[in-house]
């Protein structure tokens, strides 16, 4: 099996791939509507792509006040490590840019995923696009 790498850049360089990943998680598997789905703040963010060979299989973005949003693992990549990647990826990258926390707003079916990788469940259950969520903070070491 092809090993999974990386990438990160701008909306301009990652978008297109990113766009589908998040249409098919978001949209389509979770009928997120589009309105909420596309905020406008892509072109402020640094993107992650996740690939394996020539296909894109996860995405996250990390927006410039140290939030982290936007995880997408498509359904058929789930289970092989790329969201932990993807959140390695947002969370080194917050530390070069000297954030002293990263912040998410995490869905309650992946409290555990978030919470294995030391984020910390705070606040009550909210709904966003009708999904229960809870804001998580992650402290970085300085």
């Amino acid at each position: 099996m092809t090993e999974v790498t990386i990438q990160h850049g701008g909306w301009e360089q990652l978008g297109d791939a990113a766009s589908e990943i998040r249409h098919r998680v978001f949209v389509i598997e979770q009928n997120v509507p589009l309105e909420e789905e596309w905020d406008g703040r892509d072109p402020q963010c640094l993107h992650f792509l996740a690939i394996r060979g020539e296909q894109p299989l996860g995405t996250a973005r990390l927006l410039p006040d140290g939030h982290i949003g936007r995880v997408a693992v498509l359904a058929e990549a789930r289970g092989l490590g790329v969201g932990v990647a993807l959140m390695r990826a947002a969370i080194d990258a917050a530390r070069e840019q000297r954030f002293s926390q990263v912040e998410l707003a995490a869905q309650t079916q992946a409290l555990g995923f978030y919470e294995a990788l030391g984020f910390v469940a705070e606040g009550e259950v909210f709904l966003d696009a009708g999904i229960p969520h809870r804001n998580m903070t992650l402290t970085l070491a300085t």
